[in-house]
């Protein structure tokens, strides 16, 4: 896969909605210096909220994550809830960009957005990071492992995130939620994924503990400094809520599991060779870091089944909505067509917890 594509920005689509005049308008009346003339480009990748990066005359830049254009899913594309949580985080020890506004006014750019500080920052979209050096890769694991679990001890209570979601039984209303939005954005049968809709509610691990989660914990959704393995800004928070930590570890942790090739994973690599920790040991490096007792294989297997699962429900509705018309791209139909080896995918761990 050529990387190339998803990194940088990109002009705005000649169909595009936004009003560039009236944006800058917008702008201006609401937050300090955002005089000078406005350009606004569109970060390449595959953001599932639209990601625009706004410059004023070549120097200030800012970031706008606005909700796609198009009928969306109940629930889905909460630019809002990603605008709380990271003004929440501001202060705390998970690196977020600073928050700006949220605006729920439609006629600016077409759907509800916010804007945040833009974080200068190297992107890394491939896990192997085959431009590191081993030294190198093992800091930014490292790096990464610290992160998930500065998140996952952070007090969301003291944050001002008490009501950010329902403590308890998080996987169990996951997977009910993820069952009707996949059932919503169905458009074939795949047997993988019935089955883990019939035995997912009575093989959910026993609930540990309730943490700030972020839903989408993976190295591309992190950007880190210029020239340290410091991770500067955690960024994507459309699916965090408080759960169940170790399942939000264990959706990171799929790509150990995941081949290369289609997946961006680790998993039929040479990770020894590469200098990036063994699953077995970054587990342990962030279950000592959090304070958490082992997780058994039954139970792992199940998270990971689990995360799966849930994958495979989101790219079910990226097909949807290509299916629909809302999303055109060769990317976007790329996508959502894993979603039947993913269920598959996730039903062989299914298995495995079975037979554990």
């Amino acid at each position: 896969m050529d990387a190339s594509r998803f990194v940088g920005t990109e002009p705005l689509a000649i169909d595009s909605k936004i009003d560039v005049t009236r944006l800058h308008a917008y702008l201006k009346a609401n937050i300090e210096g955002c005089e000078g003339a406005l350009t606004v480009e569109r970060f390449r990748g595959g953001q599932s909220n639209p990601t625009m990066l706004l410059s004023f005359d070549g120097k200030r830049k800012l970031v706008l994550r606005k909700k796609p254009d198009g009928k969306l899913l109940p629930s889905a594309h909460a630019v809002d809830r990603e605008f709380r949580v990271i003004s929440a985080l501001r202060d705390s020890d998970v690196p977020v960009a600073g928050a700006r506004l949220l605006c729920d006014d439609e006629s600016i750019v077409g759907t509800m957005f916010y804007v945040m500080d833009f974080v200068e920052g190297r992107s890394f979209w491939a896990p192997a990071l085959p431009d590191q050096s081993p030294v190198e890769r093992k800091a930014i694991y490292l790096e990464m492992n610290r992160v998930a679990a500065a998140l996952h001890t952070t007090d969301y209570r003291v944050v001002g995130l008490k009501d950010f979601g329902k403590p308890g039984d998080y996987v169990a209303r996951q997977v009910t939620r993820w069952s009707k939005q996949y059932r919503a954005s169905e458009t074939e049968t795949i047997e993988a994924m019935d089955r883990l809709i019939e035995w997912l509610p009575g093989n959910i691990p026993p609930e540990t503990r309730t943490s700030l989660i972020h839903g989408d914990f993976r190295i591309d959704n992190m950007l880190f400094h210029p020239i340290e393995p410091r991770v500067v800004a955690l960024v994507d928070w459309e699916l965090s809520t408080l759960g169940e930590p170790m399942a939000d570890f264990a959706y990171h942790m799929l790509t150990w599991r995941l081949p290369n090739k289609p997946y961006r994973g680790l998993g039929d690599l040479d990770i020894a060779a590469l200098g990036i920790p063994d699953e077995r040991s970054y587990r342990d490096a962030y279950l000592k870091a959090t304070g958490q007792q082992g997780v058994s294989d039954r139970h792992w297997y199940a998270y990971l089944a689990y995360s799966l699962f849930r994958v495979a429900g989101i790219r079910q509705g990226i097909m949807k909505r290509v299916v629909d018309g809302n999303a055109a791209s060769a990317h976007a139909r790329e996508a959502g067509a894993l979603a039947r080896p993913v269920a598959e995918f996730g039903w062989h761990y299914a298995e495995l917890a079975m037979k554990s």
